[in-house]
């Protein structure tokens, strides 16, 4: 099964195309570029958009506006290629590209996203309840890299590709493909914009 996954919740936008399990190309890029990468990683192949059978998108958490691009997109080629589409955390897929580390994502705000137990929440930094020895991976990791090495944990270094929420990864834990519509981003607070009405 040829699948195109691609994640834009962080900063970093990924893309990957995979045929069986075997990953015939990835790129890494902004989310805004994320259609010109899929493009780009058909034409590396030798594939065409035809050949596309299902689509893998991350949910988040991370940016609200990020997130809803990567939706957006799986929407609108889920409609125009007629596949299905699987929703893929990207939290989980940071865990799968450093099995027994903590995935972290910077959620602004002094904040990051990560995971308790399977369950995504968002927390204040310096609440987070750090495991000495323990590895912590993410852009949320580097961020706050001091503040988790002095409580003892590790984190490798800022350019380490474990940092980054891979697309194959989020190809490689698919469960179930459905329609497009039936896949949620995962929203763990208010957008900026609703906060700021509220005031």
């Amino acid at each position: 099964m040829l699948i195109l996954a691609f994640d834009t919740a962080t900063d970093i936008a990924t893309s990957a195309l995979v045929d069986d399990g075997d990953v015939l190309g990835e790129r890494v890029s902004l989310p805004r570029t994320v259609l010109e990468d899929a493009d780009d990683l058909l034409q590396a192949s030798g594939r065409s958009k035809g050949d596309i059978e299902g689509l893998v998108v991350g949910t988040g958490p991370g940016s609200f506006t990020s997130t809803r691009i990567g939706l957006a997109v799986a929407r609108g080629l889920a409609l125009s290629l007629d596949v299905p589409v699987a929703g893929v955390s990207t939290l989980d897929a940071l865990a799968a590209g450093a099995p027994q580390a903590v995935p972290l994502i910077d959620a602004r705000r002094t904040e990051v996203f990560t995971a308790v137990d399977g369950e995504p929440l968002v927390v204040r930094a310096e609440e987070l309840e750090v495991e000495p020895g323990r590895a912590y991976v993410g852009d949320g990791a580097v961020r706050f890299r001091s503040l988790l090495e002095e409580a003892g944990a590790t984190v490798p270094p800022d350019d380490d590709p474990v940092h980054v929420p891979w697309a194959r990864h989020h190809a490689s834990l698919v469960e179930e493909f459905g329609a497009a519509e039936e896949v949620e981003p995962i929203y763990l607070r208010a957008p900026d914009a609703e906060r700021a009405l509220r005031r």
